[in-house]
């Protein structure tokens, strides 16, 4: 189901603070997967993140409007996401 195309879908905020690495991925995805398991969309807001991994930006940008949103991201992670985007489509 994709809950962002149902306008009565109930969604969950995930803040993900501080910082974010690989060894952090497991943990998140598993939170991310409950949420979807409880028919609710998972919104990422990242505005307190402060720095993350290439592991972690991976994962951000591979599971972005897939599997989740990401609300509130930093213009510099921003930034780094669409570099990364580039990066894979040259």
């Amino acid at each position: 189901m994709d809950h962002r195309d149902d306008a009565s879908a109930s969604h969950i905020t995930i803040r993900v603070s501080g910082k974010l690495f690989q060894g952090h991925l497991e943990y998140l995805d598993q939170l991310v997967r409950s949420a979807l398991e409880c028919r609710l969309w998972p919104l990422l807001s990242l505005a307190q993140l402060e720095e993350l991994d290439r592991d972690a930006l991976l994962f951000l940008l591979d599971g972005e409007n897939r599997r989740f949103e990401i609300i509130s991201c930093p213009n510099l992670i921003r930034q780094w996401m669409q570099q990364e985007r580039q990066r894979a489509a040259a």
